[in-house]
């Protein structure tokens, strides 16, 4: 019996009874998390603002880790059971005082759902010279979720989602370049190549933690409209890969068969709450269910999202995810060492 998820052995979907259509409300139905604990980060917009909202009706406590705190709490207006913090996953320092304030606190952490993004940006760098979708998509989840690692082993029974996208089959991890310094920059290899190092890093995560019952995921959302994710994404990008018309309209065609936030957050949902993944770990998620290999048979378009699947085998390979851990220590000048 396989015991972990490398090289996608586990990429098995369980027929949850669920599909692209489900919504969070449907997936979390019949589960109670009164006095759990959950944190968001970019819990108060789009796909997380619903994923902190279905979290909280099922009565848990939720701590929503924001960089716009202005803009978080007026989404958030309203909502019992939610706490706001500062978190800014382009200053390392943000996350370290986040993380410590948390544990300060005493309290263990049962859901650590690492949401935050962003994608389609001109080249940026943060101080230390990172290119900013690796350090927002990625290396700031894995310093976020080292620091609260002490939080998350004392709720003996946790889950640590990793939101990452069918973007990461837009390129491998680039271990030579990873912040292009010595190749060209294309946005969209920055961004496959973070989503890329989120699906190693819950691989490799599940397969270091899970004897202190903390299990690790990750996921594609889907295609949603109705979030902010593309906002600085220009509409010839948009034209060049079908979705918009030349006025730089969305095509109704293409509307229809677009999630929204409700069905979006679903597959979020089910990674924290299924019973399935009680023994499971590890894996990439899809539509309320775990994923199949993409093993190249299926013609991918970007104007037909029903076509927009499965899980490429290098973001679940077993040397790239330990290489990218080690790598993740240097970059950030930091041990994650899980004991």
């Amino acid at each position: 019996m396989k015991t972990n998820n490398y090289q996608g052995a586990l990429q098995i979907p369980l027929q949850s009874g669920f599909n692209a259509k489900s919504t969070a409300a449907d997936v979390i139905k019949g589960i109670d998390l009164t006095g759990k604990i959950a944190i968001v980060t970019g819990g108060h917009t789009g796909i997380g603002l619903e994923t902190t909202k279905t979290l909280v009706n099922a009565g848990a406590t939720v701590i929503v880790a924001a960089r716009d705190i202005a803009k978080a709490q007026k989404n958030l207006d309203g909502i019992a059971n939610v706490e706001l913090e500062a978190l800014d996953f382009m200053n390392p320092n943000s996350i370290d005082s986040f993380a410590s304030k948390f544990l300060s606190s005493g309290r263990p952490l049962h859901l650590l759902i690492n949401n935050a993004g962003i994608m389609w940006v001109p080249l940026r760098r943060d101080d230390r010279g990172y290119e900013s979708q690796l350090v927002t998509n990625y290396l700031g989840q894995f310093q976020l979720t080292a620091k609260l690692f002490p939080a998350l082993k004392k709720a003996n029974g946790t889950r640590v989602i990793n939101v990452s996208s069918y973007g990461h089959q837009m390129a491998p991890f680039n271990f030579d370049d990873p912040n292009f310094l010595h190749r060209e920059y294309h946005t969209l290899q920055g961004y496959g190549q973070s989503k890329t190092a989120c699906n190693l890093f819950a691989l490799e995560l599940d397969n270091r933690a899970k004897e202190f019952n903390v299990r690790a995921y990750s996921l594609h959302p889907g295609s949603v409209l109705g979030t902010d994710l593309g906002r600085d994404e220009p509409i010839e990008l948009f034209k060049q890969i079908g979705t918009h018309d030349q006025d730089g309209n969305l095509k109704p065609e293409v509307a229809v068969l677009l999630k929204n936030v409700h069905q979006g957050a679903a597959t979020t949902v089910w990674c924290a709450v299924s019973p399935l993944l009680n023994n499971i770990g590890g894996v990439y998620c899809e539509d309320a269910d775990v994923a199949r290999l993409d093993l190249g048979e299926v013609e991918h378009k970007f104007d037909d999202p029903s076509t927009i699947f499965g899980v490429q085998p290098y973001a679940l390979d077993q040397d790239n995810a330990k290489r990218l851990w080690d790598l993740s220590e240097r970059l950030l000048g930091m041990s994650f060492d899980v004991i």
